[in-house]
């Protein structure tokens, strides 16, 4: 693993250690934007080095100083750097949570600039109206024992900073997904986001963009990133998008 700056970032790159990377991944983590990478993410990021994808990784400014306008700009130089790049095999932009919103933001950024796209978005869990206000949350949140509303709102909040929640670059399930690379989503019915990501697939497709939800009944939020058989499953599915790479638990 390497660490560079960029910008005022910290971005490592984690390879394979025993063979030349078959893919390429752009991962930006969760934590609701104003906590750090933490060991299930790493973990995540080893399962997908030893599959064979490059993976990079940034350690973006939080909030509130780190905001939306400042964030995703940022991170769709760096999406355009992974894809101009070049090499074999996909490059996968993938997120959980919070950092699926940015990626989903990032890659409307970047269509906008020009139209470039990674070749598939992934993303985990993700949080895509920061102002849970969907009419289904409040059930859903009886039965999620991570996420809750109030302190969603107050987080969403502080990193849209002076933008407004349905700002695309705060809540990018209200921006053009047009255009777009295709998505493959991951949610799970005791997730309170989970609305957001159904409302997601339902809009990508009538924009003409592919898109696919997988759907676990009874796991929580962010799953994919638990030590768990679900769990497990799920991390063999995600390395097992990358084209030409095994899967891996």
């Amino acid at each position: 693993m390497t660490r560079t700056i960029v910008g005022a970032w910290p971005v490592y790159d984690v390879s394979p250690r025993d063979r030349e990377p078959a893919a390429r991944v752009l991962y930006l983590h969760g934590g609701g934007f104003i906590d750090e990478l933490i060991r299930p993410h790493w973990s995540l990021v080893r399962n997908l080095a030893e599959a064979g994808a490059h993976v990079v990784v940034p350690a973006y400014t939080l909030a509130p100083r780190g905001t939306a306008d400042r964030t995703v700009p940022v991170a769709a130089d760096l999406l355009s750097g992974l894809i101009e790049s070049g090499g074999p095999g996909e490059t996968v932009l993938m997120g959980d949570s919070a950092g699926a919103g940015l990626a989903l933001a990032a890659a409307q950024k970047l269509r906008d600039r020009n139209g470039v796209q990674p070749t598939r978005i992934v993303l985990l869990s993700p949080w895509l109206d920061l102002s849970v206000s969907h009419p289904d949350q409040p059930e859903i949140e009886t039965r999620d024992p991570l996420l809750a509303r109030a302190g969603l709102r107050e987080a969403g909040r502080l990193y849209a900073g002076t933008l407004a929640t349905d700002d695309p670059r705060v809540s990018p399930l209200f921006g053009s997904l047009a255009g777009l690379a295709p998505l493959t989503v991951f949610t799970s019915s005791r997730d309170v986001l989970s609305p957001d990501s159904r409302e997601l697939l339902t809009r990508a497709r009538l924009a003409g963009t592919p898109a696919e939800l997988i759907e676990a009944d009874g796991q929580p939020h962010c799953y994919p990133l638990l030590p768990t058989p679900e769990g497990r499953a799920a991390r063999q599915r995600i390395t097992g998008l990358l084209d030409g790479l095994p899967a891996t638990g």
